[in-house]
Formats: structure tokens, C-alpha cells, sequence
């Protein structure tokens, strides 16, 4: 699969997912426009982490509404209502900044990858024992990664949502987990979304006018 990370962290929330103000300077620097959910949605918003290649390039982030998703024992993952979308930008095949390798092309696959990793990353069961979490979090993020690859597979459906006003096609898959969807958008991006308690069905993506409302709130 074309991708530039295979690190689930870039993906996703650590324990508690939102980054304060100061993470606003890495959406700032992107040579591309992110997504979120558009004006029909009036819950909370948050930024949460950019991927950067070795020479600092933004590659890719995620913008958070809803609830910031929780891994503290008190909290209720089936009450966790969170929806995140995740902006990759499109990009072809080319050198490392050190010019001694090369950086694979990003896809939808990536964008599928990218939010499968993050579902997983906040949301594990919390009956697991501590030293099981890691295991069962490679073993299913290996899931993920093989998933992504296979987007024409029985494992995903399409499902039309609107992207900037226009419909678009997403390969659309659920598990007990959450769902995660990826597809295409206008503006030179790929777009990866996953939620949980929030439904995908009637959600819409738009151009953050500006991001730093996200860090604000």
C-alpha cells in the first residue's frame, strides 16, 4: 500500500486525543487545506496531531468534534460520542529530504490507513489487561494495515457523503470498534474519517476556513 507512516500515533489521540493551543502551528505551516465536519455540525472541535516528514513537511492531521475520545478506566467508550477526520495530502512518489531514499506516493489507502490506526488507538477495551494492549494493538492494526490495501474488497461498502457541498463516494466499513470511512476531495487531499457513538450516515466534510478556531475551543 502507498503510504508515508506506518505509526498509529500520528494517527489517532494518545490517552486523551486534543492537543492544547501551541498545536496550531504545525496545521499553520500545511501546504494544503484541512477538512472537518461542516456547518451542520455545532459540537465541540479540536485539533489533535500533524504528521511531518524528516525535513518538517506537514503530510498529513486530524481535526476532533464531539467528545475527545478517553482511555481513563472511568471513562465509558460506549458513551463516547467523537467523529475525527483525518487530511492527507496528495502526493507522488519522491526523494527523502537526506536524498538517500524515497517517500512512496499517499492514497486513499493512506487516509484509510491513517483513520483505521487512530479508531483503534482510543478505542481498545478497557477489560484488557494492561500488558495484553500492546500485543492486541499490533495484531489489529495489522488488521488495518491489510484492510486499507484492500479497498475493493468485501470488507468495505460505499457510502455518498458531501464534500464541499458535492457528493462523493467513501469506502465505508464498520466493526464493534467504531466505523472508519476514505475517499477523495476536491482540493488536492484525501480525505479519512472514523467515529464512534456519532453516526457516519448524514455527516458532511468542508474546508476549514480557519483553524485556529479549532485550538480555541
Amino acid at each position: 500500500m502507498e503510504t508515508t507512516s506506518r505509526t498509529a500515533e500520528q494517527a489517532g489521540p494518545a490517552a486523551e486525543g486534543a492537543t492544547d493551543a501551541r498545536a496550531v502551528d504545525g496545521y499553520l505551516t500545511a501546504a494544503f487545506p484541512w477538512y472537518g465536519l461542516d456547518a451542520a455540525f455545532n459540537g465541540p472541535r479540536w485539533l489533535m496531531q500533524v504528521g511531518e516528514t524528516a525535513d518538517g513537511t506537514v503530510e498529513h492531521g486530524s481535526t476532533g468534534h464531539g467528545e475527545v475520545p478517553s482511555l481513563r478506566t472511568e471513562a465509558n467508550p460506549d458513551s463516547q460520542r467523537f467523529a475525527v477526520v483525518v487530511t492527507v495530502a496528495s502526493r507522488p512518489v519522491r526523494r527523502s529530504a537526506d536524498g538517500t531514499g524515497v517517500l512512496e506516493a499517499t492514497s486513499v489507502s493512506t487516509a484509510a490507513w491513517l483513520a483505521g490506526s487512530g479508531l483503534l488507538s482510543c478505542t481498545w477495551p478497557r477489560e484488557m489487561e494492561l500488558g495484553l494492549r500492546q500485543d492486541w494493538l499490533d495484531q489489529q492494526t495489522g488488521v488495518a494495515w491489510e484492510l486499507a490495501d484492500d479497498l475493493g474488497g468485501a470488507g468495505w461498502s460505499t457510502l455518498s457523503l458531501p464534500v464541499d457541498g458535492e457528493p462523493t463516494d467513501f469506502h465505508y466499513r464498520e466493526s464493534e470498534y467504531g466505523w472508519v470511512l476514505a475517499g477523495r476531495a476536491r482540493e488536492g487531499v484525501h480525505l479519512g474519517a472514523y467515529g464512534r457513538g456519532m453516526s457516519a450516515y448524514g455527516l458532511g466534510f468542508s474546508v476549514v476556513k480557519d483553524i485556529t478556531a479549532y485550538a480555541q475551543q
